[in-house]
């Protein structure tokens, strides 16, 4: 089987994690591709998400590391065994870009979500009208085909708030985020009586940083540079670039920052 061209998110968290047991047992590709009857390059290619490996495959590595996390070890296996097209997010590959199916499938997957949104509302918190207003906007403007397309997965996401498996969502609002207009008073006022029919669901907490709060902390591009400060301190601020930032963020979407969470 050839290699994965775009491994979805959760495919390269299982290759991440199995590369981190690796190291910390000081193991090196070779000697794993050893245990396992193969070469490091296709040892490389599994840590890399773009090859999948089993269930056995995996407990036997996990023991050649000596990992005793059960827990780990039966939620690598169970990434393993998923397959695409079981979910309804799966209908959307090689129609939308790869990180449309990777918030979705993290959605999901998640124990819990957590969203900040200072100007807009949270993806599943959207209706048709204000999703349609957003996407129409954005420029240079997109073909009807695709923006039809991306409104049909945005409402779709909604799937997280219902059923036996509904995901708890945490969201935190600026005010900023309930004064915007977008589309005009009718499409605001559905978008707001959806937003406290949403926050009346069991699994979902809203929470909304009034303007009045003066420790909410700014992000804003200056010459092509990200820069983000404190409110209440305007001389303490980090300056980044976009190559660093998204850098970070999949870090972040990796676990390369999970040793420092107590």
């Amino acid at each position: 089987m050839p290699p994965r061209d775009n491994p979805t998110a959760r495919q390269i968290r299982l290759g991440v994690e199995l590369r981190k047991l690796r190291e910390r047992a000081g193991r090196t590709a070779r000697e794993a591709g050893g245990l396992l009857s193969t070469d490091a390059a296709r040892i490389s290619n599994i840590e890399a998400g773009r090859l999948g490996i089993s269930e056995e495959r995996i407990r036997r590595l996990t023991t050649f590391y000596q990992c005793d996390n059960e827990p780990l070890i039966n939620a690598l296996c169970e990434i393993a065994a998923e397959r695409r097209g079981t979910h309804w997010f799966d209908d959307y590959r090689g129609i939308l870009a790869p990180g449309w199916l990777d918030i979705a499938e993290l959605e999901l997957h998640a124990t819990a979500v957590r969203s900040l949104q200072s100007t807009t509302m949270p993806g599943p918190f959207q209706t048709e009208a204000y999703a349609r207003t957003l996407f129409e906007g954005v420029t240079p403007a997109l073909p009807r085909n695709e923006v039809e397309t991306r409104i049909e997965h945005r409402l779709k996401r909604r799937a997280i708030f219902v059923g036996p498996t509904a995901t708890p969502y945490s969201a935190i609002l600026h005010e900023a985020a309930l004064r915007m207009r977008f589309g005009g008073r009718k499409a605001t006022r559905e978008q707001l009586e959806y937003l406290v029919e949403v926050s009346h669901m069991p699994t979902v907490t809203v929470r909304v940083i009034p303007f009045t709060n003066e420790r909410f902390i700014e992000v804003a591009i200056h010459e092509g540079s990200i820069v983000m400060r404190e409110s209440d301190d305007p001389s303490s601020t980090i300056t980044t670039s976009r190559a660093k930032m998204a850098t970070f963020i999949a870090g972040m979407k990796n676990g390369e920052f999970d040793h420092l969470v107590n």
